[in-house]
């Protein structure tokens, strides 16, 4: 099947009337409801992506008994979604890698030829998964990259000097009441290395920790990263994200970074639902010819959510708004 990864269109809305914010809300959130599905509890931190004019993705969907596994899910408009019930059933070489104990988080990155899943594996604990498609109806698991325990693996749209490039964050074996940034690089997509690392936590929104969301967007200026924050509040976890400008040649050297977050949990579907008070970005569509960005991002750990905003205005953002 051939495959088109150019975004010929993009869901959008533009931002309403006397609204200053940089990152703004699609006014008809969540576009992806909790139930869309006989067996979901909820569908959340999910990644989309464009494919032959259409789009297709791979959703979390935490079923009735609360498992959290990968679906695979299409929609022509980018706003309207059709899930399939079963999740993916992962083709593999070795017996090892048909362990299940959990699957969640997933990324989709087009590089090269396919179109790579990375998620949260679990694998006695967890750790970064990889696989890829090249239709969205079978899915080959390639390997665990890391050693548990580590969350939020995400990858660079295509090698760089050579080797693909990825993005972790180091963790324990809870809820991880720490965390930063690292990037790994590896010349197969196998054996991951020459780890550095990335940025840390700073006080605020993003003083608990921190971990890379949608893959990076490349710019002439730099590497645009999105990217979620926490703090802890007196009620627990809050989830927020922000923003950063990385070098295009060495991507764990940071030129810019939010002080303020570009977009907070306030409303009812963000503050409401399994676990409150979360946007978590998880995919986001850039139209170079236009600007425009579509985020995707969990609500409340409950439903998905899109927001929308315009590359130069967030580049903007950051020197006026960094703080490294």
């Amino acid at each position: 099947m051939a495959i088109d990864p150019t975004l010929h269109f993009l869901p959008w809305e533009d931002r309403p009337a006397g609204c200053s914010d940089v990152v703004w809300r699609y006014s008809q959130n969540p576009i992806i409801p909790r139930d869309l599905i006989p067996s979901s509890n909820s569908i959340f931190n999910s990644a989309v992506v464009p494919f032959n004019g259409e789009f297709r993705g791979v959703f979390r969907v935490d079923n009735k008994k609360r498992e959290m596994n990968l679906h695979s899910g299409s929609s022509k408009d980018g706003l309207h979604f059709t899930l399939k019930n079963d999740p993916i059933e992962w083709i593999h070489t070795d017996p090892e890698l048909a362990k299940f104990e959990y699957r969640y988080d997933p990324r989709v990155t087009w590089i090269e030829d396919r179109y790579y899943v990375s998620w949260c594996n679990g694998f006695y604990g967890p750790t970064i998964g990889l696989g890829y498609t090249y239709d969205f109806e079978k899915f080959y698991f390639l390997e665990n990259a890391l050693l548990p325990y580590n969350r939020n693996g995400v990858l660079f749209p295509r090698r760089i000097n050579g080797k693909y490039v990825m993005f972790s964050r180091p963790s324990d074996n809870g809820h991880t009441p720490f965390g930063n940034i690292y990037l790994s690089q590896s010349p197969d997509m196998i054996h991951w290395g020459e780890h550095r690392f990335v940025m840390g936590t700073k006080d605020g929104w993003q003083s608990t920790k921190i971990g890379a969301g949608p893959t990076p967007i490349e710019t002439k200026e730099g590497w645009l990263l999105f990217y979620h924050g926490v703090i802890t509040s007196c009620n627990g976890f809050v989830y927020s994200f922000g923003a950063a400008l990385l070098d295009l040649d060495q991507p764990w050297k940071v030129i810019y970074r939010s002080a303020p977050y570009l977009l907070s949990p306030q409303t009812i579907y963000e503050c409401v639902g399994d676990v409150p008070n979360v946007a978590f970005p998880c995919a986001s569509l850039y139209q170079e010819s236009t600007g425009k960005i579509a985020i995707y991002y969990g609500g409340a750990d409950t439903v998905t959510a899109l927001a929308f905003c315009k590359v130069d205005e967030v580049l903007d953002f950051l020197k006026k708004n960094s703080e490294l």
